[in-house]
């Protein structure tokens, strides 16, 4: 499946109330350990890294920071997709997730 069609997929997943795990977030490096080892659990089950890695299709404000993919250090721009490896996924600009970094 290509990244436009696998992007559509995730957007209707979240477009139907999948419950993520939006927080707590990943701000210390303990948090981020133990959501990758979760992640890297569920590596070929799409919507569980999805609910594991808190993805939003609308970005998240926490400690007044907007927390968007588009700002995030693993959002390649030109292609629009989270490089995280353990998240590994197509997204859009303004979705979030809860191991964003700057």
């Amino acid at each position: 499946m290509d990244d436009d069609k696998k992007r559509e997929n995730i957007r209707a997943l979240l477009s139907d109330q999948l419950k993520t795990e939006v927080f707590p977030r990943a701000d210390t490096a303990d948090e981020v350990n133990r959501v990758v080892g979760r992640l890297q659990e569920v590596r070929g089950d799409l919507v569980r890294r999805l609910i594991i890695g808190g993805v939003t299709a609308a970005p998240v404000v926490h400690g007044d920071i907007d927390q968007a993919c588009e700002t995030c250090m693993y959002f390649l721009v030109h292609r629009r997709y989270c490089e995280l490896p353990e998240l590994d996924i197509p997204v859009e600009p303004n979705w979030s997730c809860r191991l964003w970094r700057i």
